[in-house]
């Protein structure tokens, strides 16, 4: 398959438990969108990486990747972001509460020509309670001090377009960031409600620990990227008519000429 209209992008560690009916998903959800999808196994230690290869060998779309040495959910969506070969990317997080059946309408807003990116809303959340105010405190303070004009950064369906991603400033936890980096980069971002669901099998990765207080450093970090981001200046190259006429030394007139 060459150059698909959309790649999905998922990070995944340890998720055996979960990827295989989310992938089995986003076949469903995306049977009339030419797509593929890259899964990053940030070194599982579940068997994850082994029935990844598997279905890949059933399934010419999955193009697995795999960390020997866990890199981290940015790294892992960077690097398949590069790796990717669709206009457009969708990343999902691996533990299945993103729901593929939402890819079809955030990607028909995406290619309405106007925006960089459709983000993720999840307006019901079906998270615990510590994870429900500690995003939602997080995704406040994002909006107050960064102004991304984004009601859930945290959430893990985006769609964006894949030159624009290759554009942004890349750091660790950077995904946490994406609406504020595009924006500081001119693109616009849009938010659509998006279902969310429960865990299927496994833990979080995340707690308060990496998700509050980490969040709260690279803010500032964010921060000053956006300050010091500046847009390419428009450049106009010299026109023809413009161009001085050309002269001739008198060496080079014929005899004729110079008589």
């Amino acid at each position: 398959m060459h150059s698909p209209q959309l790649s999905i992008l998922i990070p995944a560690k340890d998720e055996v438990g979960n990827l295989p009916g989310l992938l089995d998903e986003i076949s469903r959800a995306l049977q009339e969108i030419e797509h593929e999808v890259i899964v990053v196994d940030d070194a599982s230690s579940d068997g994850s990486w082994e029935m990844l290869t598997r279905r890949a060998a059933a399934d010419s779309r999955l193009r697995p990747l795999r960390h020997a040495r866990s890199a981290g959910q940015s790294t892992s969506v960077w690097q398949a972001a590069w790796a990717a070969r669709g206009t457009w990317l969708a990343t999902l997080d691996g533990d299945g509460q993103n729901d593929p059946a939402d890819l079809p309408r955030l990607f028909e807003r995406a290619c309405r020509g106007d925006v960089v990116m459709v983000a993720g809303h999840r307006t019901n959340r079906r998270d615990d309670w510590l994870k429900r105010v500690s995003s939602k405190v997080a995704n406040r303070v994002r909006s107050a001090l960064l102004n991304d004009a984004t009601p859930d950064t945290g959430c893990g369906l985006k769609i964006v377009r894949r030159d624009a991603f290759l554009n942004l400033p890349y750091f660790d936890h950077m995904h946490r960031f994406l609406p504020a980096l595009v924006r500081a980069q001119g693109g616009e971002c849009v938010s659509l409600p998006v279902n969310h669901r429960p865990r299927g099998t496994g833990a979080s990765h995340y707690g308060l620990n990496n998700r509050l207080w980490v969040g709260l450093v690279d803010m500032v970090g964010v921060m000053w990227l956006r300050r010091r981001s500046r847009l390419p200046a428009a450049i106009e190259p010299l026109a023809m008519t413009e161009r001085p006429a050309a002269t001739v030394a008198p060496e080079h007139l014929d005899g004729e000429a110079r008589a």
